[in-house]
């Protein structure tokens, strides 16, 4: 392989390239332990962990302990190439079997490991053929808020409690995913419409997508036959905000996306089919139609990802039998849920403690801002399944007067930085402790 200027593509570009080249890959989400070494030049650690179940799959090469004075120690040389600064190292692999299952992954750039958002990747390839004849393994870290970290999600459909996981490389050039029988149903429904001259009537029937409400009921309906579960009662279940994640992220997006490919399929193939000189004049001579058609597509997720996350919240209120109102309209600003209701928030005979805001981003970056637990006189929750929200703006929320509510496993996880922080709490505890505990905001049950 050329290693000529690699390190100046784009990141998705040598992530392809590099893929095509391997024989399989390994994903990991990476932990603070995995990369606050980058940040402290005071911890001796630099390098990351391969998990007990990865290092055993054969992956990567076998450790061996090579040094008879200290057997625990299990080792192995593996020369890697980093694109991101072009440098191909003498990285090594370690295993100290007194200490825990995990093995060190040492002799890498710090540079690319500096900065990262919570729930960045780690990208590794297994090369068919090695580099410069030494290095058999690449890497490639990229940082959650990136658009190539939303690509990869996208690509290999990673859950939203993803943490590692090994894959086919054919899936980076595939990121529909869905299986080859619903592809070829489509294709052959696409080419009859053409020979027939109904591509009309088919896009006519497969525009309209279910409106954001009636998706969400087909996700909760989904969830709660998978789980056997009768609702979504958070007081019943352990962990409803990761049960709130789950539907919102994954079971609905799987389904949004079996509805988005046979409306766009359709539309782009309309706007082709009318050229006669071949694909490339097809293209050029119709981009702006095509690139709408796409710039629609994105649109549509985005408002759907946000309406969606509310419309469970609001089910996971209402299974749990607590008093609110959805969207109230409060001087300008429109709380996404106000408890119990607006009457008793624009009372002003009321306590600050006798209602409360919930808000709910699915990321934050900083439209949260404009939200005011002073203005409302009331204390402002504001629910998000972001895991890559750092210290800072924990802290300037808490400084608002805002607790952020996040999913029980994000509350928990090393991954992010919630645990370390009062100022957030779970859905589980938002529910227990703040409305019906101190607050008695629920329907008798």
């Amino acid at each position: 392989m050329d290693l000529t200027g690699t390190n100046e593509k784009p990141v998705w570009n040598q992530l392809k390239e590099l893929a095509d080249s391997s024989t399989r890959l390994f994903v990991k989400k990476l932990s603070r332990n995995d990369t606050s070494w980058a940040d402290d030049p005071s911890k001796h650690q630099a390098g990351f962990y391969i998990p007990r179940e990865v290092r055993e799959s054969g992956f990567f090469p076998p450790l061996v302990a090579d040094n008879p004075d200290k057997p625990h120690i299990f080792r192995a040389p593996c020369p890697s190439f980093w694109p991101q600064t072009g440098e191909l190292k003498p990285s090594n692999m370690r295993h100290y079997s007194n200490k825990g299952p995990e093995t060190h992954f040492t002799t890498i750039p710090h540079e690319v490991f500096r900065g990262l958002h919570p729930g960045s990747l780690l990208v590794c390839g297994r090369l068919r053929a090695p580099i410069a004849e030494t290095a058999h393994y690449w890497f490639l870290v990229l940082d959650s808020e990136s658009e190539e970290s939303e690509l990869l999600e996208t690509a290999f459909e990673l859950p939203a409690d993803f943490r590692i996981g090994l894959f086919d490389p054919d899936a980076i050039n595939d990121a529909s995913r869905f299986e080859a029988d619903q592809l070829e149903d489509l294709i052959g429904k696409i080419d009859h419409a053409l020979r027939t001259g109904t591509l009309d009537q088919f896009i006519k029937d497969v525009t309209a997508l279910p409106s954001p409400n009636e998706l969400a009921a087909q996700a909760k309906a989904e969830y709660l036959r998978s789980t056997g579960e009768p609702d979504l009662d958070p007081f019943r279940l352990d962990a409803p905000g990761d049960a709130i994640m789950r539907i919102s992220r994954d079971v609905e997006y799987a389904i949004f996306r079996r509805y988005e490919l046979r409306r766009r399929a359709a539309e782009v193939v309309k706007v082709l089919a009318n050229q006669k000189r071949g694909v490339a004049e097809a293209v050029v001579r119709n981009f702006q139609s095509l690139d709408a058609i796409f710039l629609s597509a994105s649109q549509q997720r985005k408002t759907r990802a946000g309406r969606s996350f509310e419309f469970h919240i609001a089910s996971v209120l209402k299974d749990g039998r607590i008093r609110f109102e959805e969207q109230a309209i409060t001087g300008g600003r429109r709380p996404d849920f106000v408890l119990p209701d607006l009457k008793t928030l624009k009372s002003v005979d009321r306590s600050n403690t006798e209602a409360l805001v919930i808000a709910a981003k699915t990321t934050l970056r900083d439209r949260w801002k404009g939200l005011s637990s002073e203005a409302l006189r009331c204390h402002v929750f504001l629910a998000t399944v972001d895991d890559r929200v750092m210290t800072p703006v924990i802290d300037e929320l808490a400084h608002e007067g805002i607790t952020l509510v996040v999913p029980e496993s994000l509350k928990k996880s090393k991954d992010c930085f919630y645990a370390e922080h009062p100022n957030a709490i779970s859905f589980k505890e938002l529910v227990t402790q703040k409305i019906s505990t101190e607050r008695k905001l629920t329907w008798s049950r």
